[in-house]
């Protein structure tokens, strides 16, 4: 009785750690740069291309170089991003709530919380090299 009531905790506690699993790229390493955007600014045609800074996240690098219109963000666009797990569904979401918001202050998106933080740093990082 007694092995049969270890062998399911054992069970459980195994399966819970399998459910939990979230994957990351091998060999994936990445160093957060908080110094000014690494690509710099362009300008063409009215519109001012700005890179954000690259942003380590607990899944990858997250990187966004945004197109603006005057003070108007016209679109973002990912230089680096996670290529897999849940941050990769939540990139598109980030974008579109960017893009609605005009700024960097929107919402996080569950379950991509690292990535999310990262997508915001990068892109506020954008929005105050473009104002400089």
């Amino acid at each position: 009785m007694k092995k049969t009531i270890l062998v399911l905790l054992l069970s459980a506690g195994g399966f819970a750690a399998v459910w939990n699993f979230e994957p990351t790229p091998l060999g994936s390493t990445t160093v957060a740069q908080t110094t000014a955007p690494s690509a710099g600014s362009s300008t063409s045609e009215g519109a001012t291309t700005v890179s954000g800074t690259a942003e380590s996240s607990d899944y990858g690098t997250v990187q966004v170089q945004v197109t603006f219109s005057g003070n108007k963000i016209d679109d973002i666009q990912l230089l680096q991003q996670p290529r897999s797990g849940r941050a990769v569904d939540a990139l598109p979401r980030l974008r579109e709530e960017a893009l609605e918001a005009q700024s960097a202050d929107i919402d996080t998106v569950s379950g991509a919380t690292s990535t999310s933080e990262s997508y915001v740093k990068s892109l506020q990082a954008a929005i105050d090299a473009k104002g400089s």
